[in-house]
C-alpha cells in the first residue's frame, strides 16, 4: 500500500530515520530486528506444519533427513556358530524390501521419518500371523491417542486400540510423562516465524518491482479530486519508469518523493535470512551445508561435516529405529536375532576410494572377495569365499634361510639337481 502525505513537515518534528531510532549495526539475531522492516512480533504468523514447509530451509531439512534414512538398507541377522548370518524370507522382505503389499520400502520409511521430523513422532503397526511378522502399516500420529492403562501403554486410532508391543514408535523427543512428545517444528516455531515473515516481506517488496512505498511531500492540493489526480500522476510516472527500465522519472514541480520503509540491503535482510537458515539447521542438528548453505564451506570442512552427519545424526536415528524394531519384533529375549541398518552405503565415497578400501579389506583378510563383490552387487566367483592375506609380512626370524643366502651372494640349493653333480664339480676343482 502506497502512503501519501501532503503538506510540509514542521521544524519542531524532525524526520525519524533508522539511525535516530536504533543502532544501524543491530545484530540480525536481536529480538527487535524485524521492527526495522515494519513487522511487529504480534503480527508474526502462527506456525503449522504446512506453512513451515514453505520455508526452504525447513523443507530441505525434512526432505534430506527423511530421504537419507529411508534410503539406508535394513537387514535381519541371527547368531550362528559361525557368526552372524543374514536372515532371508518374509522378515527380510518386511524390513528391507516391501513393508506391506501396497508400498515399497523407500516410500514407507520416507513417510515414517517425515512424521518424526515434522510433527515429532513416527508410528507403524505390526501385523503378525502364526508364521511371524507379516507386514508393517502406517499409523497416523496426528490421529492417534497414546495413553497408559496401569503399566501398559495403549495406542488408540480410529476407534481401535493397539498394544505397545505391536507399534513401532520413534519420537523426536519425549515429554516428562513419557507419552506426549515434542516436535521440531513447534519447538523451533520462533525461528520459523521470523523466516516466514521475512519471506512475506521480500515477496511484498519485490511484487512492486522493487519500488518501496513512497510518501509524496509538497503543497496540499485543493479538494479531494485534486489529491486523487496528484496521486494518479505520480503512480503513472513510477509505472512508466518501471516499464521502460528508466532510473529517472518526473514528478510535479514543488513535490518530493521519500521512501517509507527500509532498503533490504541496508537493513541486513540477506544476513538475516542466512542467520535463519543456521537457526533452522540447529533445530534438526544438521550441518548447514546440507541445507545448501555453502557460505562457510571449504573442501576440507565439507568432508568433515559429512562424517559428522553420519556419526552424530544419521547413526543415532538409525539406532533409535533399530532398538524399536528389535524390541517389538523379537521381544526382550531376542534369541540371537536382530535388525541393523547398513551404513556402508551412505559412507561410500568416489569410485577410486571405494575400490581401494575394498582391496585393502581383502588383502588384510577382513573381507572375502565375494563379500566385497556383493557390496558392489556383483556375482560371486570360484574360490571367492575364502580369506586371503599377503605373505610378504612375517614375524621376525621366520623368513626362509634361502632368502638370507641369496642376499649374501650364495648360490641357492637346488633340490632337483642330482647329488652326483656336486661330487663331480668338487673333484674337478
Amino acid at each position: 500500500m502506497k502512503l501519501f502525505n501532503f503538506g510540509r513537515r514542521t521544524a519542531e518534528k524532525p524526520v525519524e530515520t533508522r539511525a535516530t531510532v536504533e543502532n544501524a549495526t543491530v545484530p540480525v539475531s536481536s529480538e527487535n530486528f524485524l521492527a526495522f522492516f515494519g513487522v511487529q512480533s504480534a503480527n508474526l504468523p502462527a506456525v503449522t506444519i504446512d506453512n513451515a514447509l514453505t520455508v526452504p530451509a525447513v523443507l530441505a531439512a525434512v526432505a534430506f533427513m527423511s530421504r537419507t534414512l529411508a534410503a539406508l538398507p535394513r537387514h535381519a541377522y541371527r547368531d550362528t556358530k559361525d557368526g552372524a548370518k543374514r536372515v532371508g524370507g518374509r522378515l527380510e522382505t518386511v524390513v528391507n524390501r516391501s513393508p506391506n503389499e501396497a508400498m515399497g520400502s523407500f516410500a514407507f520409511w520416507q513417510w515414517f521419518w517425515q512424521q518424526v521430523f515434522t510433527g515429532g513422532r513416527g508410528l507403524a503397526y505390526i501385523e503378525r500371523t502364526p508364521q511371524g511378522i507379516d507386514s508393517l502399516w502406517m499409523l497416523d500420529p496426528s490421529k492417534t491417542t497414546i495413553k497408559r492403562t496401569g503399566f501398559k501403554v495403549v495406542y488408540e486410532n480410529g476407534g481401535r486400540e493397539y498394544a505397545a508391543a505391536d507399534v513401532i514408535d520413534v519420537p523426536f523427543m519425549l515429554q516428562s510423562d513419557g507419552l506426549k512428545h515434542y516436535g521440531p517444528i513447534m519447538k523451533a516455531s520462533k525461528a520459523i516465524q521470523l523466516a516466514i515473515a521475512m519471506n512475506d516481506y521480500g515477496s511484498n517488496f519485490f511484487a512492486g518491482g522493487g519500488v518501496p512505498p513512497l510518501a509524496l511531500e509538497g503543497p496540499l492540493p485543493a479538494g479531494k479530486e485534486a489529491i486523487a489526480r496528484a496521486q494518479a500522476d505520480i503512480k503513472r510516472s513510477v509505472d512508466a519508469a518501471k516499464n521502460a527500465n528508466e532510473p529517472v522519472f518526473p514528478i510535479p514541480a514543488g513535490y518530493k518523493l521519500t521512501p517509507v520503509g527500509i532498503d533490504p540491503a541496508k537493513g541486513q535482510m540477506v544476513e538475516a535470512r542466512r542467520f535463519q537458515v543456521e537457526e533452522i539447521a540447529r533445530a534438526w542438528q544438521l550441518p548447514p551445508v546440507f541445507l545448501q548453505d555453502l557460505s562457510r564451506a571449504t573442501f576440507s570442512n565439507v568432508e568433515q561435516q559429512d562424517l559428522h552427519l553420519v556419526k552424530h545424526l544419521i547413526g543415532q536415528w538409525a539406532k533409535a529405529l533399530e532398538d524399536e524394531i528389535n524390541l517389538k519384533f523379537f521381544g526382550r529375549n531376542a534369541s540371537g536375532r536382530w535388525v541393523e541398518h547398513a551404513l556402508d552405503g551412505i559412507l561410500r565415497g568416489d569410485f577410486k576410494s571405494r575400490i581401494e578400501g575394498l582391496a585393502r579389506a581383502i588383502q588384510t583378510a577382513q573381507m572375502t572377495p565375494d563379500e566385497a563383490r556383493a557390496l558392489e552387487n556383483r556375482p560371486a566367483l570360484p574360490h571367492g569365499d575364502v580369506l586371503y592375506i599377503q605373505g610378504a609380512t612375517v614375524p621376525l626370524g621366520t623368513q626362509p634361510v634361502d632368502a638370507g643366502a641369496n642376499q649374501a651372494g650364495a648360490k641357492p640349493a637346488n633340490d632337483n639337481e642330482p647329488a652326483g653333480d656336486d661330487t663331480d664339480e668338487a673333484s674337478a676343482a
